[in-house]
């Protein structure tokens, strides 16, 4: 039996029958033409390519996944599934501007996270250059030697062979740096200072990263996505 409604949504045809009901108990239609199916005021709509411009945007700020539902006015669904696919394509590799092979300062500590729960501990560890500021080195892991390799391996090979690094005393460091160019400092000898202040940044801008708050990561690949997007974000800033 054919029935008149508006038009079908995918081809625009009229020939459209009634086709049962959904799960919801709402008539399901069905087009004469194209065979699609559908229902009449949707509630799940597709976002648009604005919105998903604008979530991106949120998603570097201190803003909570569920906050962003409310604000772009669609499901957590919408946006956890938004994130999932987004985690998947973001590069987990730094960029940064061209360095000449001269001596290169570079920063490092690391910073507590956890994925799921406390017990789940997940390192933020960080190298920046003290020139530039850049991002140069990133690894989310444990707090170990292993770790410790992980960062030092992700810097850029300009950075591994002319760079003198400063971190704090933690002994993982020690292993793995160049004895020649490692600098172990207190915190209070100034030589940390830029590295610390992007913690505080980082903390401040990912919220899943902000201390005793409900916007924690339950997947590792979101923690190690989101980590990722805001240090893209803030070296391009820096070159702008």
């Amino acid at each position: 039996m054919t029935v008149e409604i508006n038009s079908c949504p995918n081809c625009g045809s009229k020939e459209v029958s009634r086709n049962g009901q959904t799960r919801h108990h709402k008539q399901n239609y069905k087009c004469r033409e194209c065979g699609r199916q559908f229902v009449l005021n949707p509630a799940w709509k597709a976002i648009t390519k604005e919105q998903q411009e604008l979530m991106s945007r949120m998603l570097l700020e201190r803003i909570s996944q569920a906050g962003i539902a409310r604000v772009l006015q669609v499901s957590e669904d919408t946006v956890q599934r938004y994130v999932n696919a987004a985690s998947v394509v973001e590069k987990k590799q730094v960029e940064v501007s061209a360095k000449p092979k001269k001596r290169l300062n570079v920063q490092m500590d690391e910073l507590w996270s956890f994925v799921d729960n406390k017990g789940n501990q997940q390192w933020v560890w960080l190298a920046l250059d003290a020139e530039t500021r850049e991002i140069v080195g990133v690894h989310i892991g444990d707090r170990s030697a292993v770790s410790a390799q992980a960062l030092w391996n992700s810097m850029p090979p300009v950075y591994r062979q002319c760079a003198v690094i400063y971190t704090d005393h933690w002994s993982a460091y020690d292993s793995v740096l160049p004895g020649k160019r490692h600098r172990s400092v207190d915190k209070d000898s100034g030589f940390t200072s830029y590295i610390e202040r992007f913690n505080c940044t980082i903390r401040q801008r990912v919220s899943r990263l902000v201390r005793k708050s409900l916007a924690f990561s339950k997947k590792l690949e979101n923690h190690i996505a989101a980590i990722w997007r805001f240090v893209h974000h803030y070296n391009a800033n820096l070159q702008l």
